[in-house]
């Protein structure tokens, strides 16, 4: 009954991590036909502020009733929101300014699952099977693929720029937010926890928003402006974060991490449909690499060695 529980638990924590990195992917998207209109501390305020705003009417007598919480774990809820909300998809649109696509993707969709496996496992002490190793191994051999199409000598010509390093410190910070997340007081609910968050990430972006206002300007308001920063605030913000934060709560960390790798498979399949860029079989193949890293890794040691047993 157990197993058969904790079998549910991983499917269930599974398919929440699958559709929150659906609709993730198309932060990259968004985020790659808005750099020229949009200034990337801007985009990324009033995705959170959008995101608050969606929240605040169904969340705001949670928030005043357990706000003791709040005060309670003040430095807990500060570190989460600066992780997680202010300083990552910040420093992926910094990033987007400053390096190349293959750079963003091969940084971001590989370090920081790899981080997340490694900070839950000193900090939160959770287990890393040898199911788990190999499984992060073969997705990462499907991104290598999907990034390098093919080519090693693509592969062997990559190069640090100053949007790496800002890609590379996204990376650490959505690690450390993963790993964060799992510490949630258990006594707040789930909406309230994603305002709160929400907030505090907003107030902290504030002064460096009107920084850049000053500096480089506003925006342009228009319909595909205000659409770009509707769909980051409801879908990649309130929607995938319930999902996200959901899913950890199901798989773990480190396990759930590991979903992250499906973003740039989804993104690229969106690049399809939406910017009309061409798929191939290289496609393909790292897209069956990712998924069978990401089942190898959900499989406990038991369940993996069945598997082999009846090939």
């Amino acid at each position: 009954m157990n197993e058969k529980f904790s079998q549910n638990k991983i499917l269930v924590g599974a398919t929440l991590a699958i559709l929150a990195t659906l609709i993730w992917s198309g932060n990259f998207i968004i985020a790659r036909g808005s750099k020229n209109d949009i200034p990337p501390i801007t985009l990324a305020f009033y995705r959170w502020l959008s995101a608050t705003i969606i929240l605040l009417p169904f969340t705001w007598h949670l928030f005043i009733k357990e706000i003791l919480m709040l005060k309670k774990h003040f430095w807990y809820f500060l570190l989460t929101a600066a992780s997680g909300i202010t300083l990552f998809n910040t420093f992926v649109y910094i990033a987007g300014h400053t390096t190349e696509a293959i750079n963003m993707a091969l940084l971001g969709t590989t370090t920081s699952p790899i981080m997340s496996v490694i900070l839950a496992r000193i900090f939160l002490k959770e287990p890393v099977p040898l199911t788990r190793v190999i499984g992060m191994l073969i997705c990462i051999a499907g991104i290598l693929l999907l990034l390098s199409k093919g080519s090693i000598d693509i592969l062997l010509s990559f190069s640090f720029t100053e949007g790496d390093w800002w890609m590379l410190a996204a990376a650490l910070t959505f690690a450390i937010y993963n790993v964060c997340v799992r510490k949630k007081p258990s006594a707040m609910s789930s909406r309230n926890f994603l305002f709160t968050i929400f907030l505090i990430g907003t107030a902290l972006l504030l002064p460096f928003y009107i920084y850049e206002l000053k500096t480089k300007g506003g925006f342009e308001i228009n319909t595909q402006n205000i659409g770009a920063i509707f769909y980051l605030g409801l879908g990649a913000s309130v929607i995938c974060f319930l999902l996200w934060n959901k899913s950890i709560a199901y798989l773990g960390a480190g396990r759930a991490s590991l979903f992250g790798n499906l973003i740039p498979v989804f993104s690229t399949i969106e690049a399809v449909l939406f910017l009309n860029e061409k798929v191939s079989l290289i496609h393909l193949y790292s897209f069956i690499l990712v998924i069978a890293g990401l089942i190898i890794a959900n499989l406990q040691i038991k369940s993996f060695i069945q598997v082999l047993n009846k090939k």
